[in-house]
Parts: structure tokens; C-alpha cells; sequence
């Protein structure tokens, strides 16, 4: 190989092992320069997340208040109330019924008219009647005169004492007649068998009624009764003479006063209930069907401590209220009802006059939680006070 051939492929070479050398330093300040990048961004994430956790350590430390609505406990009256519902019922109420076969010749009542026990209602056809006691009459004059004739014979032993036996019997099944008779005759007038309001008439003038025919409907409307029937774990609170309200939707708002008049000695095995008959004094209005309301005050309460119905929590069989333990802090209190009515409960001993108890906005709350009441006045701050006060007037 010539030396100019070897001169060439040096320097081949030399020019090869150049680049490569440029190549690395070049690739090394690249490394170098990212690294610097990649540090910094680092950083900047670093900083962005602690700042982050510290923003989330400030929100947890600031508890929000739950707003509320405040009562302050008092004292007042307070019933312990069974209430029902049923309709009305007459004690004294019957149908009357012909005991005769017969044609109606005249009609004494209409419907609405007040009767009283014995009065006739109407009169029936009493003709037949009236003829049979006519001839048993006849002949019982007759039987008694040979009763007096036979009686004066046995007497002077001229006839035998069979003979006077028969007389005597004869007089005797015709007084029998005679009473059958007018018992009859009785039966054309249909009277009342008690004092009352004729509520139905079901025949007229002229009409053929029969045996046991069904004629008027009578009630005693002073007799008006209302029965319930009280579940038996009650049965303790109930005793006779128990004052009694009752309200009929048809006639408003007004209560009619009534009391408890009878308890059933059994109890129903079927419904397990107590038959409970409430009786009123005569009022106007109150009629047999009617649908009513009973309330039966089983205790009354002139001073208790009221506390809403509104603040309680139930939690299983438990009843709880939330008190305000100081002015931003309540405390879970768990009470037992004493007496309880349609708005209140009385508790037992828990509570005391003039505690501040929620009654709105509990739901959710903890033994401690922080609340705001929402019908407190709002105190503004100085800087805002100030800040009005230098506004300027208007004109």
C-alpha cells in the first residue's frame, strides 16, 4: 500500500472518531438541560400540593353552623285523649209489629210526631170483635143465673153437688172467653210501647196487615248513645264517669260533652277491645247514624311542662330532643313521655322551664353539633357599620 492510500484512510478515520465525540458532548447538555426542567417542574408540583393539603386542613378546621329554629319550653294544660270514631246509636229504639190480622181503619201519627208509651197509633177494623164480646157477655149472664139457681138447690139438698160443679164450670170458661175476647178487641189498637219520635211509617188507611207486619219505627232520642271499642292495653285508664268530647263533622266544630257511662266486663278474644258505651245529655242535632268523633280524657294535666311535638327525634323505641347546651351548641337528651296530646308531650323530669329545645332543623344533628338559630336578629360587624356610616347622604 502506497503512503498517500494510507494517508487517506487515517483520515477517514480521524474525521469518524470527531463526530462521535461531538455527538456525545452534544447529547450529554441536552440530559442536562431536561434534568434542570424536570427539577423545576417537580418543584412547582410540590408546591402547588402542599399548598393544597394546607387549603384542606383550613376547610376542615372551619366547622359550618347548621341553622335551626328555637322554642323556649313552658308550662300549660295538657289531656291524656282516647280517640275514636263511630257512628250514633238510640238505646231505646223498637219496631212495632200488628198482633191482629186486620183492615186499618184510622191513622193517629205521622212520621216526626212524639208519642208517648201506650198512646194509639192507629185503629183496626174491630167489628168481629166487638160482636163476640157482645155474646159472650150475654152468655155469661145467663151462666151466672143458674150458677145462683144451682148454688140455692145444692143448698136445700135438692140437687147433687156434680150439678153444682157444672154450673160453677160453665161460669167459669166463659169469664175465660170474655178476657180472650177483649184481648182480641185490644189488638185492633196498635199503641206505642215507648215514648218516642215516630221515624218510619210503613202502612196507611185501608191497608190489610197481617201477623207480625212490621208498622212503625219509634226512637227515644234522649237515649243516644256512641260505643267504642278501646284496645285493652287501655283498659287501666278507663273507669265510669270519664268526661267525653264529641264532635260531629256534619254540624262544625262544636263538642258536645258526654261520659262514660258503661264498660264491658270481657274483653273480645277476635278484636282484643273493651266495649266502651259513652252516653250525652239531649242535644239538638245529634241524630242515630250519625258519624262522630270521640275523644275520652283519661288525665289532665293543669301544669305541665309542654315541650312540641315538633323537637322530637325518634330513634327506635327511644324519643330524643336536642337542647342548646350553650349559645352555639346543643346536647342530645333522651326523655320518656309522662302525658301526651295532639301538639305535646309532658316529659319526665329531663327538662326544665325555659330551655331552648329545637324544633326545626334537628334532623341529622350530633350530641355537640354547632347550630345558628335563624329567627336570631343579625349583628353586623364594625367594618360594615363603619363602612355605612361613611356613605354619603342622599339628597
Amino acid at each position: 500500500m502506497s503512503i498517500s492510500s494510507l494517508r487517506s484512510v487515517f483520515g477517514r478515520a480521524l474525521v469518524c472518531v470527531l463526530v462521535v465525540l461531538l455527538t456525545s458532548v452534544v447529547s450529554v447538555g441536552c440530559s442536562v438541560k431536561a434534568g434542570d426542567g424536570d427539577e423545576s417542574a417537580d418543584g412547582e408540583m410540590s408546591g402547588e400540593t402542599k399548598d393544597g393539603e394546607d387549603d384542606d386542613e383550613s376547610d376542615e378546621d372551619e366547622e359550618e353552623a347548621v341553622p335551626v329554629q328555637l322554642a323556649t319550653l313552658g308550662r300549660g294544660r295538657i289531656e291524656a285523649v282516647l280517640r275514636f270514631s263511630t257512628n250514633l246509636e238510640a238505646e231505646k229504639q223498637v219496631q212495632v209489629l200488628a198482633e191482629a190480622a186486620r183492615e186499618i181503619k184510622q191513622l193517629m201519627v205521622e212520621e216526626g210526631d212524639r208519642v208517648r208509651r201506650g198512646q194509639v197509633l192507629i185503629r183496626l177494623e174491630d167489628d168481629e170483635q166487638r160482636t163476640e164480646i157482645s155474646r159472650i157477655e150475654s152468655q155469661l149472664g145467663k151462666a151466672h143465673r143458674e150458677l145462683a139457681r144451682r148454688e140455692n138447690l145444692f143448698k136445700q139438698e135438692l140437687i147433687s153437688e156434680q150439678e153444682f160443679n157444672d154450673a160453677n164450670y160453665d161460669v167459669e170458661q166463659l169469664e175465660l172467653a170474655m178476657a180472650d175476647a177483649r184481648r182480641q178487641l185490644s189488638y185492633t189498637e196498635v199503641t206505642a210501647p215507648i215514648s218516642g219520635t215516630i221515624t218510619l211509617r210503613l202502612v196507611k188507611v185501608g191497608d190489610h196487615i197481617s201477623m207480625n207486619q212490621h208498622l212503625f219505627d219509634i226512637i227515644d232520642f234522649n237515649s243516644i248513645v256512641a260505643r267504642v271499642y278501646v284496645p285493652e292495653k287501655e283498659l287501666a285508664r278507663l273507669k265510669k264517669g270519664l268526661a267525653a268530647r264529641i264532635t260531629a263533622q256534619a254540624l262544625g266544630s262544636e263538642e258536645r260533652l258526654g261520659t262514660v257511662d258503661r264498660i264491658a266486663p270481657i274483653v273480645d278474644s277476635r278484636t282484643g277491645t273493651v266495649k266502651v258505651t259513652v252516653a250525652m245529655p239531649p242535644s239538638e242535632g245529634l241524630l242515630p247514624g250519625m258519624y262522630v268523633s270521640v275523644d275520652i280524657v283519661t288525665e289532665i294535666h293543669e301544669e305541665a311542662l309542654l315541650v312540641p311535638k315538633r323537637a322530637l327525634v325518634y330513634d327506635d323505641d327511644q324519643i330524643f330532643v336536642f337542647r342548646m347546651a350553650d349559645e352555639e351548641r346543643v346536647e342530645r337528651l333522651l326523655i320518656e313521655a309522662v302525658l301526651e296530646d295532639r301538639d305535646n308531650i309532658e316529659p319526665a323530669g329531663v327538662l326544665g322551664d325555659g330551655d331552648r329545645i329545637i324544633i326545626a332543623g334537628q334532623a341529622g344533628l350530633k350530641n355537640g353539633s354547632l347550630v345558628r338559630d335563624v329567627e336570631a336578629p343579625v349583628v353586623e360587624s364594625e367594618t360594615e357599620e363603619a363602612a355605612q356610616g361613611d356613605e354619603p347622604a342622599s339628597d
